[in-house]
């Protein structure tokens, strides 16, 4: 067994008696570091963008920036100012046997995070943690070798200057065989965290002996009902679709009404300045020949309808119900981020309440699913699975619980 997961283990035990006080500290001047430290951080981010095909999907989630840079260091700084998870009373009881019940709050250990192209995620995963009293175990993908050394090696200093047990995070090597390893580290690694496409989190639930939590693939749709109001529906599947099209929250399917089909080219038009290829169901398509690029049009075939894009790519899906849209969407979401366009209170309810996903919105892009968006400091991924924890997982979602029973001596006949 890799010598550093008992490290590891140690060490989150002792970060279980750190004060509040002392994390929060330590968090505002890693936030500061990083900020002090652009310069070197896109020097590193750059070796490995210069590894990489600028049109590979990947690209853009690689990519650091002194924008995100400083939006990572602001998004630690809010992780710091969020009260501790830890220790909150959950229920409290006296029995008429007279034990005397808490159960509290409680980490959950040691975490591994496995991990593709996302620099950001080895910041976002080691604040969230470090608040809520787990140590981290990462294994990222080789094609952010270069930007998660130096994060590790920026976040390890300043623990050194606050004499905090730099161990309660490391970065495993970038082969198959560490993760093998620490998908087999039972008594180690108490959950594994898998980010990433589709097939590593297949793989990690399949070939993974700890427990796993699935934050699973994005295949994301926005019903567009017959009440919806067009202004309002093309701002929101601009945004859902073009703001960032590599992350797991924009849009992959647009579901039209067949009675809004005459309001289709209005409503994606934009789009086309974006660039935005579309694949058409046949009514659409006919809807769009003519008037959307013809370079950017095509007609959909089945496989563009279970599709996690992560481009500047959507297919169009016509209903001719509110069933049918619900009924697409049940065939082909990944539960992660599903959204209706309504005026209609009684359509918004029956969609919530009928669409199973970790988050159903109304009137809304689906680019708000985020922890930092849901106002809980930053996220460790997006949980799709109803086990533990589901949506954004921030610092609650990182802790269990315990029971503390006092009694004066009781004993059980």
């Amino acid at each position: 067994m890799n010598p550093q997961f008992d490290l590891v283990k140690q060490a989150s035990r002792r970060l279980n008696l750190l004060s509040e006080k002392a994390i929060n500290a330590m968090l505002i001047d890693l936030a500061d570091k990083i900020n002090e430290s652009i310069p070197d951080l896109l020097s590193e981010n750059q070796k490995d963008l210069d590894r990489m095909d600028k049109n590979d999907p990947k690209f853009d989630r690689l990519k650091l920036t002194k924008e995100r840079i400083q939006g990572i260091a602001s998004d630690i700084k809010s992780v710091s100012e969020l009260p501790s998870p830890l220790g909150m009373e959950l229920d409290e009881r006296e029995l008429p046997n007279g034990l005397e019940l808490k159960r509290v709050s409680v980490p959950l250990g040691v975490i591994g995070i496995i991990y593709e192209a996302r620099p950001n995620v080895t910041y976002d995963v080691f604040s969230l943690c470090v608040k809520s009293g787990n140590a981290c175990l990462l294994k990222g993908g080789s094609d952010a070798e270069f930007s998660n050394i130096a994060a590790v090696k920026l976040i390890k200093s300043v623990l050194y200057q606050h004499k905090i047990d730099e161990s309660i995070v490391e970065l495993l090597p970038n082969d198959r065989s560490a993760t093998e390893e620490l998908l087999q580290a039972v008594n180690h690694v108490d959950v594994i965290i898998p980010r990433g496409s589709q097939s590593l989190i297949n793989f990690v639930r399949d070939h993974s002996k700890v427990p796993v939590i699935e934050t699973g693939a994005g295949i994301v749709h926005t019903f567009v009902d017959e009440s919806a109001d067009l202004q309002t529906a093309a701002k929101i599947v601009t945004n859902a679709k073009t703001r960032r099209v590599s992350v797991c929250n924009a849009l992959d399917c647009l579901i039209i009404h067949s009675s809004r089909l005459i309001d289709l080219y209005e409503l994606i038009s934009e789009l086309s300045s974006y660039e935005v290829t579309l694949y058409a169901d046949e009514a659409s398509y006919s809807h769009l020949e003519g008037v959307y690029p013809d370079e950017l049009l095509f007609k959909a075939t089945e496989e563009y309808f279970g599709t996690e894009f992560l481009s500047y790519k959507m297919a169009i899906k016509t209903v001719d119900s509110m069933q049918d849209a619900i009924d697409h969407i049940s065939k082909y979401s990944s539960k992660h981020s599903e959204a209706i366009i309504t005026e209609e209170k009684d359509n918004a309810t029956y969609f919530q309440k009928a669409v199973d996903a970790a988050v159903v919105y109304v009137n809304t892009s689906t680019a708000f699913t985020d922890g930092a968006q849901f106002g809980l400091g930053a996220e460790i991924g997006i949980s799709t699975q109803k086990l533990h924890a589901r949506g954004p997982m921030a610092l609650a979602e990182l802790t269990s619980y315990k029971w503390l029973v006092t009694s004066d001596g009781k004993t059980r006949s």
